[in-house]
């Protein structure tokens, strides 16, 4: 009998839960598993030796699975930590391997974006090199879209519904007053635009107006988006933007008020861009306007998720489980789009050394530069992903999720 590990890491999404109910549907039904544990706080509480048993919570507790499957955020909490090259320090991977033996593991499961990825490519290359018969396995997500050798992942689906229904009631909210009336949203993506594209799905039916869209991986002229902004102002009367945290100018200066603070991976903690587009349309056109900043809702409405979403990332999850018992190690459970129309995909494994440390940007000719917006192309990649509703249970009014105290 094989025992496994799992454990979240990163920021949290709508469907990160999902791909863990996906992962214990596949040990508990399977007669391979024996025990299944989880690591609190990632890798980081694996090295302290954080670990609770996940088959005695939750192994037949249909109710509470149920629940899991559409919880936001991270049942197993999470972690930001960076493991060292094992040749600079070996200790955390050494601490890794002392809770591995203690509680008799075979398969790590984690879960996570490009930083958990290149924790599983480091993970994996360690145990081997260690002669030791360890399966490590990893299992997308980020609601930044930004992992390579996959069509899309997990969490994406999920807080582009949310960005677009949040952006499209904005626009509501925006277009009814008598007077010139400005919108700038602030949408994350530090280096990819995916998130702030779905802004581009959420025009009402019957408006002619539709909002501006400034993503990452196209630069950013001030004079030619206070002319749009113009353009809107005369057109319609109001102006939505939907911008992304990490647009930059011609030569690769953050718009951002703050990009200084590094964190632990190195990568600029950004905040204040919508606040900057703001304090730019008062001072040039002096018309209304103000600024909105999704921040961490974005990633975790589960009253929001998609449908599509959660199916997928559970599938996922059921995938990894499967490939590491398979005895598949050093991968990433996939998916690939096999058609729009009607929408399908095919599922695979991919070897993480491909994934991790990579990042994949909007195309540059998915992004319509003239008219401050994205092409057909990108609203039916887009169109699929955000279909369907979840069957979230209410209770007292309020969303009836799975927490518990770990």
């Amino acid at each position: 009998m094989k025992n496994i590990m799992i454990a979240q890491s990163g920021g949290p999404t709508a469907a990160i839960n999902t791909s863990l109910a996906g992962i214990l549907d596949a040990a508990f039904e399977s007669d391979q598993v024996g025990e299944v544990y989880g690591g609190i706080h990632g890798i980081q509480g694996i090295i302290e030796g954080n670990v609770i048993s996940l088959t005695e919570r939750l192994k037949g507790k249909k109710d509470k699975l149920d629940k899991l499957y559409y919880t936001p955020d991270m049942y197993l909490r999470t972690c930001r930590y960076k493991l060292k090259k094992p040749e600079d320090d070996s200790t955390d991977y050494e601490k890794v391997l002392e809770t591995f033996k203690k509680y008799d593991i075979d398969i790590f499961l984690y879960i996570g974006g490009n930083d958990s990825m290149d924790t599983v490519a480091r993970m994996s290359e360690f145990v081997k090199a260690r002669g030791e018969d360890i399966k490590v396995v990893g299992v997308p997500k980020t609601v930044d879209n930004d992992l390579v050798e996959i069509d899309h992942t997990p969490g994406f689906g999920s807080a582009a519904k949310y960005v677009a229904t949040s952006v499209r009631e904005i626009m509501l909210d925006t277009c009814i007053y008598p007077y010139a009336n400005v919108a700038i949203v602030e949408i994350m993506g530090r280096d990819a635009g995916w998130l702030t594209a779905a802004a581009s799905l959420s025009a009402p039916e019957g408006c002619s107006a539709r909002p501006l869209v400034y993503l990452p991986e196209s630069a950013f002229d001030e004079d030619k988006f206070i002319e749009k902004v113009n353009e809107g102002i005369k057109s319609h009367g109001y102006v939505v933007v939907a911008v992304s945290e990490g647009i930059r100018d011609k030569d690769g200066n953050y718009i951002s008020a703050s990009e200084t603070k590094l964190d632990k991976f190195g990568h600029p903690q950004l905040s204040g861009t919508g606040s900057v587009l703001v304090s730019l349309v008062k001072e040039r056109i002096g018309c209304k306007v103000r600024g909105i900043e999704l921040a961490t809702a974005q990633r975790s409405a589960g009253h929001c998720a998609s449908a599509t979403d959660l199916a997928e990332s559970f599938k996922l999850g059921q995938n990894a489980c499967r490939y590491a018992l398979e005895g598949k190690t050093g991968v990433m459970a996939c998916l690939k789009r096999t058609g729009n129309n009607p929408y399908e995909t095919e599922f695979s494994a991919a070897d993480v050394l491909n994934i991790a440390n990579k990042v994949k940007g909007v195309p540059a000719e998915w992004i319509d530069e003239e008219n401050a917006f994205v092409t057909q192309e990108m609203i039916d990649y887009l169109t699929p992903l955000i279909q369907g509703e979840t069957e979230v249970t209410y209770k007292n009014g309020l969303p009836d999720y799975l927490f518990e105290e770990v």
